[in-house]
């Protein structure tokens, strides 16, 4: 495990971020999915010795990801299959987030066009928004996600409509997700391709943004400052918790490494090769 501070970065087995705050003095954690704890179908080492650490040690966490593409209970049953047990209250995603952020600014009954899967329309159905099938009436919104069953004719109908005057909205703006085969393109690649064809720009709510940070402080009841985000992204993880208040975890077995820190010039508290050593680690610091 590395510890990482811009000016001094050392190898050590005493777990210690750069304002000597051990992990013992952690309180909750806010934890990514995808590059962390899983990629795509397949459970990363030390997954469930993880999840028992945190049920013995009594540490409420927040499971939250930037993908939309599932509904909480499908988080649950993907979980449970590589034999972890979570509450639905447990997970939050970026779609929970931006129906969320839709009740503030749009009133029920708001009249939305969704490229985006079962996550994404259930969070802005449950919120009490109308979903549209296509352009033949006008939206008062175009949200957009991730799509595994991305069509012309869907970005089509969402491109007519973000056109006609309809506000744009990202769940988040993740290029590229750790899929087996290597980094696949994400939500920010379908959200690239409708900014290049309507020339608008949307908000994304998803991480870095503050929205997402701020629910699960609150979710769980504690301060950013006791709360520690373990995540593989630097551009969304680590900078969004850092800018939130958080302590930061950062794992390699996703997306960015510590050559990556280099090159972007974002260092979180601490660098480990995976939930595996993390676990082994803090349980030698306990």
């Amino acid at each position: 495990m590395w510890l990482t501070s811009k000016k001094n970065r050392i190898k050590n087995t005493k777990i210690m971020t750069k304002n000597n705050l051990h992990l013992h003095d952690i309180k909750a954690l806010v934890i990514d999915g995808d590059g962390v704890l899983w990629r795509d179908k397949d459970p990363l080492p030390g997954l469930t010795e993880f999840f028992g650490f945190l049920e013995k040690e009594g540490l409420p966490y927040m499971l939250m990801t930037n993908n939309a593409t599932k509904t909480n209970d499908q988080f649950v049953q993907k979980l449970a299959g590589f034999g972890v047990t979570i509450q639905p209250n447990v997970v939050l995603t970026s779609s929970i987030a931006t129906a969320a952020y839709m009740k503030q600014e749009y009133p029920p009954g708001a009249k939305v066009y969704v490229v985006g899967q079962d996550g994404l329309r259930a969070a802005i159905q449950e919120a009490g928004f109308i979903l549209l099938e296509d352009s033949s009436q006008p939206a008062d919104v175009v949200v957009a996600g991730m799509d595994f069953t991305l069509s012309y004719e869907k970005l089509k109908h969402a491109a007519l409509l973000i056109r006609q005057g309809a506000d744009f909205i990202g769940t988040n703006g993740d290029l590229t997700f750790p899929a087996p085969e290597g980094l696949a393109p994400g939500a920010g690649s379908i959200l690239a391709l409708l900014e290049a064809a309507t020339g608008i720009k949307p908000p994304t709510i998803g991480k870095p943004a503050p929205m997402m940070f701020n629910i699960a402080l609150k979710r769980m009841g504690v301060t950013a400052t006791e709360t520690a985000m373990i995540g593989d992204r630097l551009d969304t993880d680590i900078l969004g918790a850092q800018r939130a208040g958080l302590r930061t975890i950062m794992v390699t077995t996703g997306v960015d490494s510590e050559e990556t820190c280099r090159q972007k010039n974002i260092w979180p508290d601490v660098i480990c090769s995976g939930i595996a050593e993390l676990t082994t680690m803090w349980q030698a610091v306990g």
